[in-house]
């Protein structure tokens, strides 16, 4: 029985992973972690994620390291904000615990300070700015389409709702870095993030990401490849969060067995090339 503690247990995707994991026969729940001293501390996590009392006590995240202790997790699951997700990813791994993140928004530094951590410690660790199973196959479509239109422009748009607080989605910018990368382009150099004004002619080998927000979009993703007298169109769509939680469970399967001290992608988790 895989032994999971989630943070931001009563938030959106935390309760919906906390949810997912009671119908599954080789997870449980063992703690619930929520932003420090929070007013929701000593609620049951179940029943704030609307499935009936868990015998789970909500917990701030001022108590991080001794609920990991005490609780015996195995497994710690991150859908948080990035400055959050960092020092919790450092405490975890401290204690020995394998970390599943699903957080985006991480600087340059905030993942070095990740991976840092994940190695040190000698943990597993699966880190990815998107955990659909289906978006995964997205990235992998990408790598394997921009060497073949490698002279066709290429243009990434995102669309999420209107409460997201970062930009461009982390799943626009691994897309992004996927396609620079198959075309050994320089990510630097080539990212041009959003237009505005006299910009000049556009260059060969730029690659556009524009970001759109409203509404309740829980994701969508196109990628546009675009020749002369023809374009193709790569696209992904979230319509539920359940396709976010479905490859997080996958996740929390292997990540006990992963590699210890190195971090994994989707990829990994689904033994896509």
């Amino acid at each position: 029985m895989i032994k999971v503690a989630v943070t931001g247990a009563a938030g959106r995707m935390g309760s919906g992973i906390i949810k997912k994991i009671t119908e599954q026969e080789d997870m449980e729940v063992v703690a619930a972690i929520e932003i420090p001293n929070t007013p929701l501390a000593g609620n049951d996590a179940g029943i704030q994620a609307g499935i009936g009392e868990l015998g789970v006590k909500i917990v701030g995240s001022e108590k991080l390291e001794e609920t990991l202790k005490e609780s015996g997790a195995d497994v710690l699951v991150d859908f948080t904000i990035a400055h959050a997700a960092v020092e919790t990813i450092k405490t975890a791994t401290a204690c020995g615990v394998n970390v599943v993140v699903g957080t985006t928004g991480f600087t340059d530094e905030q993942m070095a300070s990740n991976i840092k951590n994940v190695e040190e410690n000698k943990v597993g660790a699966v880190i990815s700015s998107n955990m659909s199973i289906g978006v995964n196959v997205f990235f992998n479509t990408l790598k394997k389409l921009a060497p073949l239109l490698y002279d066709f422009d290429i243009e990434i748009i995102e669309a999420h709702h209107n409460q997201k607080k970062d930009s461009p989605s982390g799943t626009a910018m691994t897309a992004f870095e996927v396609i620079a990368d198959a075309l050994e382009r320089d990510p630097e150099e080539v990212g041009v993030f959003g237009r505005k004004g006299m910009v000049g002619k556009r260059t060969p080998e730029e690659i556009g990401v524009h970001a759109v927000r409203g509404g309740d979009i829980v994701g969508d993703h196109t990628v546009m490849f675009v020749g002369d007298g023809e374009r193709i169109e790569v696209k992904h769509q979230a319509h539920t969060r359940e396709v976010f939680i479905a490859g997080v469970i996958r996740a929390i399967r292997y990540v006990p067995d992963a590699q210890k001290g190195v971090v994994s992608s989707m990829n990994d988790v689904l033994g896509l090339e």
